[in-house]
């Protein structure tokens, strides 16, 4: 046998045995993984449950004052229409006027409440989306695991794996009292 043989043949004993020694190793060192649904974590936890409380209360005097003026749009629309026949132009103009007023004022709330609340829904989102991964790591440290993905959507997934209501509980455990308002203590930890 050449020396050229001899050392693929060697070679290709390495070859076969290697995989048969790690396959012990790769046994002992089990990966555990888990996945998480953000968006049920965000429908039904408590802390996003009071969010959605708090900005729904902080904007109801906006949302009535803008439904006011709505009431009165529509008051002087009827008052146009009902008395259009018997009003002198003066009066009907003038009435006319105050009505495209009041329906650019109206406009105006209303998108701009659109805009205030879009920029605090999201200010009350990125507060809970912060609590929800330490919530995450803190969890995944306590019980070990080397993975946890956030998923929306996938087609299937095992119980097993699932650790969304693990999340949930561990939020909903804590007293609202412990959730911070805004970002005041990761200010203080910088």
């Amino acid at each position: 046998m050449s020396v050229k043989i001899q050392w693929l043949y060697m070679l290709l004993i390495a070859f076969v045995l290697l995989p048969l020694t790690n396959v012990k190793t790769l046994h002992a060192e089990s990966i555990k993984i888990g996945v998480v649904n953000t968006e049920k974590i965000l429908r039904e936890s408590l802390p996003a449950l009071e969010a959605h409380k708090k900005i729904d209360e902080e904007f109801l005097p906006r949302d009535a004052e803008i439904k006011e003026m709505a009431e009165q749009a529509r008051i002087l629309q009827d008052q146009l229409e009902k008395n259009d026949s018997t009003m002198e132009e003066i009066d009907r103009r003038e009435l006319e006027r105050e009505l495209a007023n009041l329906s650019r004022s109206y406009q105006r709330a209303q998108r701009q409440m659109r805009e205030d609340l879009t920029v605090r829904q999201n200010e009350e989102y990125s507060i809970i989306l912060d609590l929800i991964d330490k919530t995450i790591e803190h969890i995944a440290e306590k019980e070990q695991y080397d993975l946890i993905l956030q998923l929306k959507d996938s087609v299937y997934r095992s119980q097993r794996i699932d650790v969304t209501d693990k999340v949930i509980e561990a939020l909903d455990s804590k007293s609202v009292s412990q959730y911070p308002l805004d970002h005041e203590s990761d200010k203080k930890e910088k």
